[in-house]
């Protein structure tokens, strides 16, 4: 069985566009055309809706900052990236270019937690760590010596890429990447208990 994207995205409980944000990024496998219309396997949105939430409480801090990203764009006015956001396509050095900066946050809470997870549409498609220093420019803040522990390329089953090359960083990637984490924020950063 297909359904459309509004049909998808009312059996998950959210706006039309956020879901599509999911299709655009390429992270939802089998879709179809039928028109202009996008189908989408009811398997794959059964799959999200019964995805399980993110197991903060195994972190071992009290609090961890959450990205929230849109679908990758390309950085027209950027000189150091091709993209801003996230796209399964992009490379992991793309990838990574396009996630660590520039936010406004408050740095020093960002890097306390120790990890960053990217969320898209409230589901985590990527991990970021090693977030001890940055840089400011005009309020906001960049991560340069970030690293991409790992990211998504199928959010349905899910199918994830670890680039960590510690153990204990690609655990809590492993532990992170495919699940849903809901947070709500004004902007790009948002901040979660793990309690």
């Amino acid at each position: 069985m297909l359904l459309t994207t509004g049909q998808a995205a009312d059996e998950l409980g959210c706006a039309a566009t956020t879901f599509r944000r999911l299709v655009q990024a390429g992270v939802l496998p089998g879709l179809s055309r039928r028109g202009n219309r996008v189908m989408v396997p009811l398997e794959v949105v059964q799959a999200l809706r019964d995805r399980q939430l993110a197991p903060l409480h195994q972190l071992p801090v009290r609090e961890i900052a959450v990205l929230r990203v849109d679908v990758a764009k390309p950085a027209l006015e950027d000189d150091d990236r091709a993209w801003i956001g996230y796209a399964a396509h992009l490379s992991a050095a793309d990838l990574l270019k396009s996630l660590r900066g520039w936010w406004r946050c408050d740095a020093a809470s960002v890097a306390a937690g120790g990890v960053l997870p990217v969320t898209l549409s409230g589901y985590v498609v990527a991990v970021l760590t090693r977030l001890d220093t940055w840089d400011m420019e005009g309020g906001r803040h960049a991560f340069p010596g970030a690293v991409l522990a790992g990211h998504v390329t199928d959010l349905a089953r899910p199918t994830t890429q670890l680039h960590a090359t510690d153990a204990e960083t690609r655990e809590v990637a492993g532990l992170l990447l495919g699940t849903r984490l809901i947070s709500h924020s004004g902007g790009a950063i948002a901040y979660a208990c793990t309690s």
